[in-house]
């Protein structure tokens, strides 16, 4: 990694471990162009009231994304699910409900202090079937074919190595299985320096591809089926979306079946 994209890991790193600290000591927080209180395009507002009505109220504050994967996931009975950046937990908790105690929910987040909130937030869910861990969503800590759904919220645009991302997430997956993700795209015509004019990389605008960028990368992982379909508007280019994709039932990555 370079010294650059340590540095960005870093900042996204402390900003995170601020939010889940401010939501401990009874704050919330939020993500996007500015850390700013849950509107309509970010956080817990994102999610219908019997959803957050059923979750600990810290679960709801820490939601820092621009979108509901687990509305457009189409989770089921039994699947096993991963949640890229998981955060205060509030997606794996759903995720947990969804596919009933038959099916197991992970979170897999960077920051001690949002493992140790989320941790928190499952016991007092009282969630048997989920697990978090430790680790950046480049280098999955989870064996090869062994994940049905991965889903994500507002994470992956912050990632400085996406290719990466994107091959881990298509290992995991076991033949067949698929993504449902929220993030940040920004339309084709918006260069790298644009996209950072209108937030920085921390706030989830500078670190976002185009809708051709997000394409092309998850073809090159391997992927089929690829949809993105918007939500929102975000900043001037700049949108939140629905990206679904499909690992192919007959995919094999190197060394990984």
């Amino acid at each position: 990694m370079s010294e650059h994209s340590a540095a960005l890991r870093e900042t996204v790193r402390r900003r995170y471990a601020a939010a889940a600290v401010q939501v401990a000591e009874g704050g919330a927080a939020c993500c996007g162009p500015q850390a700013v209180e849950v509107d309509e395009e970010f956080g817990g507002g994102l999610y219908a009231a019997t959803d957050r009505d059923e979750l600990p109220a810290e679960a709801v504050a820490a939601s820092l994304g621009c979108g509901n994967p687990t509305a457009v996931a189409d989770l089921h009975e039994g699947e096993r699910v991963l949640d890229l950046g998981s955060g205060g937990g509030i997606d794996v908790l759903l995720s947990a409900r969804r596919v009933g105690p038959t099916g197991k929910a992970y979170g897999l987040d960077m920051t001690e202090e949002m493992l140790a909130l989320a941790l928190a937030n499952a016991r007092k869910a009282g969630a048997t079937n989920v697990e978090f861990l430790k680790g950046t969503i480049e280098a999955i800590p989870l064996p090869a074919n062994t994940i049905d759904v991965v889903i994500s919220n507002c994470v992956i645009n912050l990632s400085t190595d996406k290719p990466a991302v994107f091959a881990e997430t298509f290992r995991v997956l076991a033949p067949g299985g698929r993504i449902g993700v929220s993030d940040i795209v920004a339309d084709d015509d918006l260069t790298p320096g644009r996209r950072a004019e209108r937030g920085d990389h921390a706030g989830c605008i500078a670190g976002a591809l185009s809708f051709a960028e997000y394409r092309r990368g998850l073809e090159a992982a391997g992927f089929s089926g690829i949809e993105i379909t918007v939500t929102g508007a975000v900043a001037d280019g700049m949108h939140s979306a629905v990206i679904r994709a499909t690992k192919p039932a007959a995919a094999c990555c190197g060394g990984c079946c």
